[in-house]
C-alpha cells in the first residue's frame, strides 16, 4: 500500500505551483530546460537569449542609471518594470530565486508613476520608476510572506501579531520605498528559519548559483544574490544578522551592504526570534555596483525612518564621513586568515591583489592582528541559541516539516536572564578589546590616523557545492556592529588557483575545508571580499568601497 505523502508537502507544492503560475504564460520556458551539467552557467549570453534588446539594453543597466533616465522621463516607468518582470520570471525557472510574485501590482504602479510624472512634469522621488526586490521578510499589501516555512502559507503568520489587518500591512521600508518613487515586483527566496548559509526551503527547493549551478547562492539572503546576478532585478533589500547579506553578495559576484544597526529601518518585518536584541539583524542594500548601494542608502535616509521605527537612529546622510574616504594617503588593514581556517587559493588571490592595487596608489597595507575573530564567533552562536531554538520550532511545528538540514541552529538549552546578562558583558568587553586594537594600529600607519578600514574574506570559498559550509568570517561584523560592504574581486580560475595543500595547518576545521578544495569545481565562481569599518561609518565604507571598485575595473581592462 502507498505512504500517503504527509499534508505539508501537499501545501508546500500548491504554494510551488501558485508561484510558477504567477508567471505569464508568455514569460514561461517551453522547452526542455539544461540540467545543471549541460548548462552550470546561466548568467550572460544564457539568460538574454529569453530577451528583447530592448529588454536587454534595460536590464543591463545599474540602479542608479536607470533612475538618471526614469527621473528625467527618458525612460518610462512601465517599460523598465516590465523588462525585470520579464528577466526576473526567467531567473526563477534557471535557478528557483522567488517566493513571491506579484507582476500585475508592479504594472499598476509604474502606470501610476508614468502618470505623475506626464501630470506633474517631474518625478515622484529619486527612485521614482526603480524596480526593488525584498527579500521575503517584507510586508508587502496583499502579499504573502513565509520566510520559507510551509505552516505560514495562506495565514500570513507573519503579520499576526500587528495592530493592522495582516493583509493590508506594509513593512515601514516598503513604505518608504514607495514613497521614494520605487516599484515593488517579486520578493526572493530564503532559508526555512532564515538561519543558514546556503538558501533551501521546502516551497520552492534550492536556489542555485546562477554561475555555476551546482554550488549555492548563499545565504539566508540568497534568493536576492542571484536574482540579482542574473539582472532580474538592479537591486533590493536583504537582512543580515551573521552575514546573510555579505555571503550570498561574495558568492554571486555583487555588492551588499551590512551598515550599522539603525541606520535602515526594521519595523514591521517579519524575522526569527523576534525579540532577540543582543545581536540585532540589520537591513541593507544589495546591488550590482557600489553606487547603487549608496543610491538606495540615501534614498532611505530621506525618509527619515527614526520618524517610524523606534529603533532607528536620527542619523542622516553624512557628507563629511563621505569624505573621509577621500584622503590622498589612506592605510587598510589586511587580513589573510580567522587564526582558525586559511582561505582557498582564489580567495588569496583576490586579497593579494588588491593589496596589490592599494599599494600602487601610495596607500598603505598593514597586516591585521585583532582581538580573536573565535571569541566573536562563539559569541554570535551563543546568541542564535538563546532560546533553545523554541521559535523555530514553533513556527515548524504549525505544518509539521521538520528542520532542514542547511539550518545549522543545534538543540540546546535556553538561556535565562542572568545567562544573558553575563553574555551580554562578554559582547560589550569584546567590543572594547577590540576598540582598542584599531585605534592602536594609529602607531603603525603612517597617517597619524588609526586604518580607515579592513579588508578580509567574508569565508575560505569563492563558492561551494551543497552542504559543504561550514565556516565563515562574518559573525564578527554583527558582534561588533561595524558596517561591511561586500564586493566582487575576480573570479575562481583552475589554471591560476590550482589547490595547494598547506604545509601547516590552522586547525583541524582549516584540514576539512583545504580537502574540500577543488580546482575544477570552483572554477568560474565569483570571489568577493568584505571591507570593513568602524561603528556608523557606513558612508565611509560604501565610499571606500566605491574607490577600490574603480581600481579593480580599471586593472580589469588594462590586462
Amino acid at each position: 500500500m502507498a505512504t500517503t505523502p504527509p499534508r505539508w508537502q501537499e501545501k508546500a507544492a500548491a504554494k510551488r505551483q501558485a508561484i510558477f503560475e504567477a508567471i505569464p504564460a508568455q514569460w514561461r520556458i517551453q522547452e526542455r530546460l539544461p540540467s545543471d551539467d549541460e548548462q552550470p552557467d546561466v548568467t550572460g549570453k544564457y539568460i538574454q537569449q529569453y530577451l528583447t534588446d530592448r529588454e536587454i539594453e534595460i536590464t543591463e543597466c545599474d540602479a542608479l542609471s536607470i533612475t538618471e533616465r526614469t527621473t528625467t522621463g527618458a525612460w518610462t516607468a512601465l517599460e523598465v518594470t516590465e523588462a525585470f518582470c520579464h528577466r526576473a520570471a526567467i531567473a526563477h525557472q534557471l535557478v528557483n530565486c522567488l517566493l513571491e510574485i506579484f507582476f500585475d501590482q508592479a504594472i499598476t504602479s509604474a502606470k501610476a508613476l508614468d502618470a505623475y510624472f506626464a501630470e506633474h512634469k517631474k518625478p515622484l522621488g529619486p527612485l521614482h520608476g526603480l524596480p526593488v526586490s525584498l527579500k521575503d521578510q517584507f510586508h508587502i499589501k496583499g502579499v504573502e510572506t513565509t520566510i520559507g516555512y510551509v505552516g505560514w502559507i495562506g495565514t500570513f503568520e507573519g503579520q499576526r501579531k500587528l495592530e493592522t489587518s495582516a493583509r493590508t500591512h506594509e513593512s515601514e521600508l516598503v513604505r518608504e520605498l514607495r514613497n521614494l518613487g520605487a516599484v515593488l515586483f517579486c520578493k526572493t527566496s530564503v532559508p526555512t528559519t532564515l538561519m543558514a548559509a546556503e538558501t533551501a526551503n521546502n516551497i520552492v527547493g534550492y536556489t542555485w548559483n546562477p554561475t555555476n549551478r551546482h554550488l549555492s547562492a548563499g545565504g539566508s539572503s540568497g534568493g536576492e544574490g542571484a536574482l540579482i546576478a542574473l539582472r532580474g532585478s538592479p537591486a533590493g533589500f536583504g537582512t543580515d544578522i551573521g552575514g546573510s547579506i555579505r555571503l550570498p553578495a561574495t558568492f554571486n559576484g555583487i555588492f551588499g551592504l551590512r551598515p550599522s544597526a539603525g541606520r535602515m529601518p526594521y519595523e514591521g518585518a517579519a524575522n526569527t526570534m523576534d525579540g532577540q536584541n543582543c545581536m540585532l539583524s540589520v537591513v541593507g542594500p544589495m546591488a550590482t555596483t557600489a553606487r547603487s548601494l549608496k543610491l538606495l542608502f540615501k534614498a532611505v535616509l530621506l525618509q527619515e525612518p527614526w520618524y517610524h521605527d523606534p529603533l532607528a537612529l536620527q542619523l542622516p546622510w553624512r557628507e563629511a564621513v563621505e569624505q573621509q574616504a577621500a584622503r590622498d594617503r589612506l592605510c587598510f588593514g589586511i587580513m589573510y586568515d580567522d587564526g582558525k581556517v586559511q582561505p582557498h587559493p582564489p580567495v588569496k588571490r583576490a586579497l593579494a591583489l588588491v593589496r596589490r592595487l592599494l599599494e600602487a596608489q601610495g596607500h598603505r597595507v598593514i597586516e591585521w592582528n585583532p582581538p580573536s575573530h573565535q571569541t566573536a564567533f562563539d559569541i554570535a552562536m551563543q546568541i542564535f541559541h538563546l532560546d533553545g531554538r523554541a521559535d523555530i520550532q514553533a513556527h515548524l511545528a504549525l505544518s509539521g516539516e521538520e528542520q532542514r538540514a542547511e539550518c545549522f541552529l543545534q538543540p540546546s538549552e535556553p538561556q535565562n536572564a542572568m545567562q544573558i546578562a553575563a553574555l551580554n558583558i562578554q559582547k560589550r568587553q569584546y567590543q572594547k578589546e577590540y576598540l582598542v586594537y584599531w585605534n592602536s594600529t594609529a602607531a603603525l600607519t603612517g597617517t597619524g590616523r588609526p586604518v580607515d578600514a579592513l579588508i578580509c574574506s567574508t569565508c575560505p570559498y569563492a563558492a561551494f557545492l551543497p552542504g559543504q559550509y561550514k565556516h565563515g568570517d562574518t559573525p564578527f561584523v554583527n558582534v561588533l556592529d561595524y558596517p561591511a560592504v561586500v564586493f566582487p574581486v575576480t573570479y575562481a580560475d583552475r589554471v591560476v588557483d590550482k589547490a595547494e595543500r598547506p604545509d601547516v595547518f590552522l586547525s583541524e576545521m582549516d584540514e576539512v575545508i583545504q580537502s574540500q578544495y577543488d580546482c575544477d569545481v570552483a572554477h568560474g565562481a565569483p570571489v568577493g571580499l568584505q571591507l570593513v569599518g568602524r561603528r556608523l561609518e557606513d558612508e565611509k565604507v560604501l565610499a571606500l568601497v566605491e574607490y577600490v571598485g574603480r581600481l579593480l575595473q580599471k586593472d580589469t581592462q588594462s590586462t
